[in-house]
């Protein structure tokens, strides 16, 4: 699909709200809201909630929250299946008029015997028409005390075939397929028969949807030729793997969306890995949803499994992290140093924003950016042995020396550099042999950035009094 389609692109993304916004869904998401953008169409959020046992209001929220986090905005919707049963109810019934569609009264515990005869007959399990309509055929006796099911009069011979966009041409024979239910005894309708309803009127053109689902779309090809509607072009991603290559679980996985948000991942990070992970761009690893926009045409999309790569979307959000306004990692910082009982505010407390700039070089997370930034929000102590380690005697005037230039030095990152430079020259020391009581005193530990910056962040007064405390 590399030149614009002849029809407007309208794209769904239908999610069942049984649960979490999954990262496969995000995926599926993503790459439909791509490819409306790309072709400046409309991108559909329908929800298909007719699992009433499943589906609740939470994992309703809990889908539109992701889908918000993500920036993935839809153009019409949230459509809810719920809402439309007076629509379904009418087309099952001009299809029980149309002879495409018929009232089935065998009972489930019939069907399953049915099902049980041929798969001991080695013959793939079925519905075996008892109550399909045909010229000549005689039907059972109505039970007086039993409500139909409708069901859909699937054709007995041929094939469906599609050239699905990711795999390419799939056909499946129609002896393969049941005639499924469409309709429950309450009149409820069932998956298949509703979402090619809403695919119909909602004009949809384009369906990206999950491997797992290819075994739905020659039933809802079947009932969209049907009620004489036009067939959208279906494309099914493969599943992602966990990094052991076995399919992704919450019980070893993180597969929710939303706690990527909790760990410390930026939004833009988790959407250039999705990207990524089933389609590519040439060897590009790194872009915005404005460049995704402008190359995703359909094309160049994997049809094999993708696998989850942890240490790949931590580099990633590394890179994401550096580019972030520092004002905006520090809102996202501060929930969790405020937990860990930082004092941002007040008299000595450094700048957030400015600490957060001068730590972000090494993190992975917002959440290891907050916790490597305490070192400048909480009381240093030092543990005493390593203070008797490295305050030596021989180390403790050049810190005095120190101390007092301290107090008329210009306060900026350079000109400490150079007056640490010239108080190490006039007492013959190496950078480690003063850095090190150093960091110990003004942070409490050993590593740090570098000691000029730390300086800087601290500002004059609070290096001076913990000074004042050793010396």
């Amino acid at each position: 699909m590399t030149t614009a389609p002849a029809k407007p692109v309208r794209t769904r993304f239908a999610p069942s709200p049984t649960g979490y916004l999954h990262l496969g869904g995000a995926r599926t998401a993503l790459y439909s809201w791509a490819y409306a953008r790309h072709f400046g169409g409309t991108f559909v959020l329908r929800i298909e909630d007719t699992d009433l046992e499943r589906s609740t209001p939470e994992a309703v929220q809990a889908i539109i929250e992701g889908m918000e986090w993500l920036g993935l905005s839809h153009d019409e919707g949230p459509f809810y299946q719920m809402q439309r049963m007076d629509r379904y109810r009418e087309v099952v019934a001009q299809m029980l008029e149309a002879g495409t569609a018929y009232h089935c009264y065998s009972s489930p515990e019939e069907v399953e015997a049915m099902r049980e005869r041929m798969r001991e007959a080695g013959e793939k399990p079925r519905y075996d028409g008892t109550w399909r309509p045909e010229p000549g055929k005689t039907l059972p006796a109505i039970p007086a005390d039993r409500k139909p099911v409708v069901r859909f009069k699937n054709p007995l011979d041929g094939e469906v075939s599609w050239d699905d966009f990711v795999k390419g041409t799939i056909t499946i024979g129609n002896k393969e397929l049941d005639d499924l239910v469409i309709a429950r005894p309450d009149g409820t309708p069932t998956y298949n028969f509703c979402v090619a309803v809403d695919d119909w009127d909602m004009e949809i053109s384009h369906v990206l949807r999950g491997d797992d689902h290819v075994n739905n779309t020659p039933r809802q090809i079947n009932i969209l030729r049907a009620i004489g509607a036009p067939l959208p072009l279906y494309g099914h991603l493969p599943m992602i793997l966990g990094a052991d290559g076995q399919k992704m679980s919450k019980r070893k996985d993180a597969v929710n969306v939303m706690d990527y948000p909790a760990q410390g991942y930026l939004p833009e990070a988790i959407l250039n890995y999705l990207a990524r992970l089933g389609w590519s761009h040439g060897d590009d690893e790194v872009f915005s949803m404005e460049q995704v926009c402008a190359w995703f045409d359909g094309t160049h999309l994997s049809n094999s499994a993708a696998q989850f790569n942890i240490e790949k979307l931590n580099w990633l959000n590394n890179h994401y992290i550096k580019q972030a306004d520092n004002e905006r990692l520090a809102a996202l910082a501060q929930p969790r140093m405020l937990a860990a009982g930082a004092v941002l505010e007040g008299e000595g407390a450094p700048s957030l924003p400015a600490v957060l700039a001068l730590m972000k070089e090494r993190v992975s997370t917002v959440n290891e950016l907050a916790d490597a930034a305490m070192l400048f929000f909480r009381t240093p102590q030092p543990d005493a042995a390593l203070m008797t380690q490295h305050l030596t005697d021989a180390v403790k005037p050049a810190l005095a020396q120190f101390a007092g230039r301290c107090k008329t030095v210009e306060w900026t990152k350079e000109a400490l550099a150079a007056m640490i430079k010239e108080v190490l020259a006039a007492n013959t020391l190496k950078m480690p042999q003063m850095a090190m009581p150093l960091r110990l005193i003004v942070t409490g530990q050993l590593q740090t950035p570098a000691i000029d910056a730390v300086l800087q962040i601290f500002g004059r007064d609070v290096i001076l009094a913990r000074l004042a405390k050793f010396l």
